[in-house]
């Protein structure tokens, strides 16, 4: 009996263990990746995001898709946390990625009102829709062959 109630002890504090923590660093997973990648996000370039963003329990707090309009923003600017600005980068159009951004990446200590508490770990589902950047408008004009 003591036997048993032993093994259901180490039964359980192994799955305390083994369960699922908040990653320290950065976390990039790609979960989409076309064929084709002529062209990858690079810092001064403006992109065009969709995005899902979560708190680490998998509650929902942002949206684009909601909004039926992707979000635009200069990579490399820093108009996004830290934890988007790597995340986002060499990006190719249409690719989509998992990014797990620990605290220190997102808002810190900071809380965003009611909807993120401080030192929260976000995980965003992100999807790259456009570019446009003078780099890339270079790659994509028509060259004048005479």
């Amino acid at each position: 009996m003591q036997l048993k109630a032993v093994l259901l002890c180490l039964a359980g504090a192994a799955a305390l263990v083994s369960a699922k923590q908040p990653p320290k660093d950065l976390l990039i997973g790609v979960t989409y990746r076309p064929e084709s990648c002529p062209i990858k996000a690079q810092d001064g370039d403006e992109v065009f995001m969709h995005y899902t963003g979560r708190l680490w329990d998998g509650t929902q707090f942002d949206s684009s898709h909601e909004r039926g309009k992707p979000l635009s923003l200069t990579l490399g600017a820093g108009m996004v946390i830290a934890g988007w600005e790597r995340g986002l980068r060499d990006m190719c159009i249409g690719e989509k990625r998992k990014l797990q951004i620990p605290p220190h990446l997102g808002y810190g200590d900071m809380s965003m009102g009611d909807i993120i508490p401080a030192g929260s770990t976000l995980v965003f589902d992100v999807e790259l829709v456009d570019i446009d950047g003078k780099r890339v408008r270079a790659i994509r004009e028509p060259r004048n062959e005479l």
